[in-house]
């Protein structure tokens, strides 16, 4: 493994600057089988700022965050829910995809708390630049890496939740991926886009 990644952060802290410097972040081990960084992207400063677990296989070969399936799925259920994807700025807990392969997919895992740790100050240096007003955690791997460990989507999603040391409000709910996986996608749906609509009124409160 390489420096640890607090140690490459940039001395201006801007988007740019992150993610030029995260580009050769190998603080753990995942950089080794993945095609690239992907950093987060969107406007700094942002009002929300969406959180989740790791890129997926389209995103590790564009290098771009949210622009598979799941992405796509999360452009539409933003503007259902009144929040204007131009006010938000994307990102992932961890910035390289972990896979296993399936055949000839890859097919995504879930990242360890090891890797999680280890890409936590690209993380932090982002929330500092982009001073969301909330931050959505989309799954559970984002959520208890913003929230705390015993944090669970099922019981808490769409709630407001405050926590102090990352300077901004927190609402949880599921990763838009899940829904497209599951067997009642239109429930799913639903569900998801209401809470994003508990996070368009939080920001018009």
């Amino acid at each position: 493994m390489g420096k640890p990644a607090d140690e490459l952060l940039p001395e201006q802290l801007t988007i740019p600057n992150l993610a030029a410097a995260a580009e050769d972040c190998e603080a753990c081990d995942l950089h080794a089988r993945a095609t690239q960084t992907v950093f987060g992207e969107g406007g700094a400063p942002s009002t929300v700022m969406l959180v989740g677990e790791q890129p997926g296989d389209r995103e590790d070969v564009e290098g771009r965050p949210f622009v598979g399936p799941a992405g796509r799925f999360l452009d539409s259920a933003l503007e259902a829910a009144g929040i204007d994807r131009k006010r938000v700025y994307v990102t992932n807990i961890v910035k390289h995809f972990k896979w296993v392969a399936r055949g000839k997919r890859r097919i995504h895992q879930s990242p360890n708390q090891t890797e999680v740790l280890a890409c936590r100050p690209w993380l932090q240096a982002e929330i500092l630049v982009v001073k969301p007003k909330v931050i959505v955690a989309l799954g559970a791997t984002a959520a208890k890496a913003l929230i705390g460990s015993k944090f669970k989507v099922t019981l808490d999603r769409g709630r407001v939740i405050e926590v102090p040391r990352l300077g901004a409000p927190v609402v949880a709910t599921v990763h838009p991926a899940s829904i497209l996986r599951s067997e009642d996608r239109e429930a799913g749906t639903a569900a998801f886009i209401a809470d994003l609509k508990a996070v368009a009124r939080y920001l018009k409160a």
